[in-house]
């Protein structure tokens, strides 16, 4: 009876072991960091426009705060308190850079909206606007007073929570804020939800004022279509530029107005009125009226989150708004 042959050994003298790859080398500015390292910048999310609230017991509810939107970045070496473009505005906020960093030493992205609160504890969008200053000298003004209304948590120690459930990253959120060194109401304070019928919630929301179209702005993404639409009022006899706006349209009524305003191409060499923005826009004869729903007027005369609800007629008694 024969032998069986002998099995070859799985490696020879001339192979290399066999080995694992090597672990790459762990970011040195974040030490602490096991699993995800904290992103450069978050992209934000941004509330969709809707005419009615969503019915549903899965829903919440907060106040929609009326001005910046900021992620604060604590990390190992400091705090960025970033803007929504991404600008690095740290220094214009240094209470909430303060408060910031007493939130630490954990690592966290908190995604929230910087305030001025009124004398009656109201958002106030325009004494925001003269805390930092809207241009010329004041470009560099500093919010101080300026509190951060925090409602998402993106990021903590090491964990990207993007793909995690709301619910678990706001019970998360809010242990991070009730955990604070400081006992005091400071300048980084939690969002609070609201309970109630969410009919009630909206029974203050008011709809405001007609403006005239006068203009376009050419839409990379859509050549068929429109960016937005470029906003006039009547001051006196003169139209002056109040804003643009770039929500509440229909994909049909995109195409409709285009049709429209290409027939209305404004032919001299002068616009119809004083602009003083970069952006693309094509002139056309100020004869359209519109129904715009906007929320307040900021502190340079215009519009806070417009949107568009319709193109309106003389006929039926509809007018250009009236600044004075």
């Amino acid at each position: 009876m024969k032998k069986p042959p002998r099995s070859k050994p799985l490696l020879r003298d001339t192979e290399a072991p066999i080995r694992s790859r090597p672990r790459s080398k762990r970011n040195p500015a974040q030490p602490q960091l096991l699993f995800d390292p904290m992103p450069e910048r978050v992209e934000p999310a941004l509330a969709e426009l809707k005419s009615r609230p969503p019915k549903g017991s899965e829903w919440s509810w907060e106040l929609k705060w009326d001005g910046y939107r900021l992620a604060v970045h604590i990390e190992p070496q400091g705090i960025r308190i970033l803007t929504r473009g991404g600008h690095d505005w740290t220094h214009r906020f240094p209470a909430i850079e303060q408060a910031a960093r007493a939130l630490g030493p954990a690592t966290m992205i908190i995604d929230g909206e910087a305030v001025v609160l009124d004398e009656e504890g109201r958002p106030d969008f325009g004494l925001l606007q003269q805390s930092l200053g809207a241009s010329g000298k004041q470009a560099g003004n500093r919010a101080s007073n300026a509190v951060l209304y925090a409602f998402d948590l993106v990021y903590l120690d090491g964990h990207n929570l993007r793909g995690v459930e709301y619910r678990s990253r706001r019970h998360l959120l809010e242990d991070t804020l009730n955990n604070q060194k400081d006992d005091k109401v400071g300048a980084v304070r939690l969002s609070e939800t609201l309970d109630g019928e969410p009919a009630v919630l909206l029974q203050h929301i008011c709809r405001l004022g007609l403006e005239g179209i006068v203009g376009y702005e050419r839409s990379a993404a859509s050549p068929a279509g429109f960016g937005s639409l470029v906003l006039a009022a009547y001051r006196g006899a003169d139209l002056v530029h109040v804003g643009s706006v770039g929500t509440g349209f229909r994909e049909a009524e995109i195409i409709r107005l285009r049709k429209m305003l290409d027939t209305l191409r404004w032919k001299r060499k002068q616009p119809p009125l004083p602009y003083s923005g970069s952006a693309d826009i094509v002139w056309v004869e100020p004869t359209l009226i519109a129904e715009i729903e906007f929320r307040a007027w900021s502190s340079d005369g215009k519009l806070r989150r417009p949107s568009y609800k319709g193109l309106r007629e003389r006929q039926d008694n509809a007018d250009v708004f009236r600044l004075d």
